[in-house]
């Protein structure tokens, strides 16, 4: 693949969500990623996570599987593992023995609490993760329960994303220093950071500890989705004077005194009722030809099928089709290298051949271990 990061070799053992989400991201942008299956695994083609991958099964119980995980491991500037703590030491492929095969190894760890604490050993998901790290509880509309932002918060952004991030940023010292280490990635801790912004203006005293009453969780009257006479929705997010004033002129509030007041938390819910009203008059389309590319900071509400066909989409190719299939397109974009176009999933262990043929395994070792079912 090209892209930045062409020339480095990913050891992802395969998991599920924000593991294969870091696989991609490291894929989409250059490096080989070869993904370690299970016998009798899936990767669905439909899936943009498995893009751009190569595979091979191995049954990790076999410990000719075991010595070649290692040697490819070996082989690689880095590994993704997403298993409970524990687990790849009990397989023999732990940093310590990994580290001593291969000092410059980058060995990224994906877990929901982290590699210690005392919720390192339960199961959970990203709604726990989320509600532990106090990001979801700034999720929601004043007065009702939390509302998880499905999985994007712990799973991709604080998981995947920031494990990308830790890679990226380990690798890069490994190329300096030839000095490998550990990244002890935990959903957590990243949902935590995600929420940054919102702890500073927490310790400012900008917002209160509470869903729903803030300006950016939908507290305020001009930054918030509203419903339109045909059951659609529109975003809006004037917060400046200027978008907020360009917002009363396009709504026709311009001379309405009682909408002067923007920044009065007192009169939120009152002047949210009336643009309640107000939008509920015309059709999203309408109101997009009102205010659709202007400075009001407004958009529609797409959905999943709408958004590929939006023509700022087209324009970008912000989405692609891959095998067929509809999905994002790799980003961000780069001024001197351009990544390829993906490549669909292929099927489990379809490359297994090819890849131990890159570890110097003849014809004849390669059918012993096929015949032997470490390698399937």
């Amino acid at each position: 693949m090209a892209g930045p990061l062409q020339g480095i070799r990913i050891i992802e053992f395969a998991g599920i969500g924000p593991g294969p989400f870091c696989g991609m991201m490291l894929a989409d942008h250059g490096a080989e990623v070869i993904r370690i299956d299970r016998p009798g695994g899936f990767m669905d083609p439909r899936d943009p996570l498995s893009r751009n991958r190569t595979s091979i099964s191995l049954d990790m119980k076999n410990p000719e599987a075991v010595q070649i995980a290692r040697d490819l491991c070996k082989s690689a500037d880095g590994i993704i593992e997403g298993y409970r703590p524990g687990v790849m030491e009990r397989l023999g492929l732990g940093p310590e023995v990994l580290l001593a095969d291969n000092p410059k190894l980058v060995y990224g760890r994906m877990t929901g609490w982290g590699q210690f604490g005392p919720y390192s050993q339960a199961a959970g998901h990203d709604i726990n993760y989320i509600a532990l790290s106090g990001v979801l509880h700034t999720v929601g509309r004043a007065g009702e329960k939390p509302l998880p932002p499905v999985n994007y918060v712990g799973d991709f952004g604080g998981g995947g994303m920031m494990l990308a991030f830790g890679m990226s940023s380990a690798l890069v010292h490994a190329a300096k220093t030839g000095e490998g280490q550990v990244i002890d990635c935990a959903m957590t801790d990243g949902s935590a950071l995600l929420a940054g912004m919102t702890w500073g203006f927490l310790a400012a005293g900008r917002i209160k500890d509470e869903p729903g009453v803030n300006m950016l969780d939908t507290g305020a009257h001009f930054y918030d989705t509203y419903t339109c006479s045909d059951g659609k929705f529109i975003s809006i997010g004037s917060i400046e004077p200027q978008f907020y004033a360009l917002l009363r002129e396009k709504t026709g509030l311009d001379t309405d005194p009682a909408f002067d007041p923007q920044m009065d938390p007192s009169q939120w819910r009152p002047l949210k009722d009336r643009l309640t009203a107000l939008f509920a008059t015309k059709t999203r389309d309408e109101w997009c030809e009102l205010m659709e590319m202007t400075d009001v900071c407004f958009a529609p509400v797409l959905s999943l099928t709408e958004a590929p066909q939006h023509p700022h989409n087209v324009a970008r190719e912000t989405f692609l089709t891959v095998g067929g299939v509809t999905q994002p397109a790799p980003a961000p974009r780069y001024s001197a290298t351009s990544n390829d176009v993906p490549r669909p999933a292929p099927a489990v262990g379809a490359d297994g051949d090819a890849v131990l043929a890159t570890l110097g395994y003849d014809a004849s070792r390669i059918a012993a271990l096929r015949d032997g079912g470490a390698v399937r």
